[in-house]
């Protein structure tokens, strides 16, 4: 082989190297850096409400909460379950949401249960299952939409996105993290599908289809 040709070879062998570790970073194969709130003298949100009475407010318990449940590594499968929520190592995007939330004293199961039953007119559900209703994003979107404090799903209002903080799109949810990347973005805590290395992810800029972004309290 010619002295050109290795030269091109090694090169264009460069080139694709570079070019898949720039894609396995963009998703989120290779960590990112994480920043805090601090880091751009943001105010990190505490809420007036405890809703179990155990000392930790609302917003910081339901970010604990949730952090506890991804270090339990739930693979990714959609299984009914009799009683609701998974009782084995399983789980969904929709269960990050619900634990996080039980950790702090909001059952799920039971509220998205009542308000369909109280709205049966804002969701569009021929029959009521109370062990799998709370466990699709688009009741998810209905509930919170009835029940929590719209936000902005402009990303770039960084401020006003702070860890605990629910984040919807057409077909998936998750939690806000309470870490940012280089542009003061939040990451998202979430369960997307059985590949997922971490489930603590900058994706908040690859997505073009947030519905929604809601706080509980």
């Amino acid at each position: 082989m010619k002295k050109k040709q290795i030269i091109i070879l090694a090169i264009a062998t460069i080139i694709l190297t570079l070019l898949i570790i720039y894609i396995l970073y963009i998703l989120n194969y290779i960590p990112h850096k994480k920043y805090s709130n601090e880091d751009f003298n943001i105010k990190t949100y505490i809420s007036s409400s405890d809703k179990d009475k155990d000392g930790i407010d609302d917003q910081t318990d339901i970010l604990n909460s949730v952090k506890e449940y991804i270090k339990t590594k739930p693979k990714y499968k959609s299984k009914y379950y009799a009683n609701g929520y998974p009782n084995d190592e399983y789980g969904v995007c929709t269960d990050v949401v619900a634990f996080g939330l039980k950790g702090a004293g909001y059952d799920l199961m039971q509220l998205v249960n009542e308000d369909i039953i109280n709205n049966r007119d804002k969701y569009n559900i021929e029959t009521i299952d109370i062990n799998i209703d709370f466990r699709r994003v688009r009741n998810l979107k209905t509930y919170f939409e009835n029940n929590a404090i719209p936000l902005t799903t402009d990303i770039t209002k960084i401020e006003e996105w702070q860890g605990g903080d629910i984040v919807i799109f057409e077909n998936h949810i998750g939690i806000v993290s309470d870490k940012r990347n280089a542009k003061g973005i939040t990451f998202v805590i979430h369960h997307a599908n059985p590949f997922q290395i971490y489930y603590e992810e900058d994706i908040l800029e690859l997505k073009n289809d947030i519905v929604g972004h809601y706080r509980m309290t």
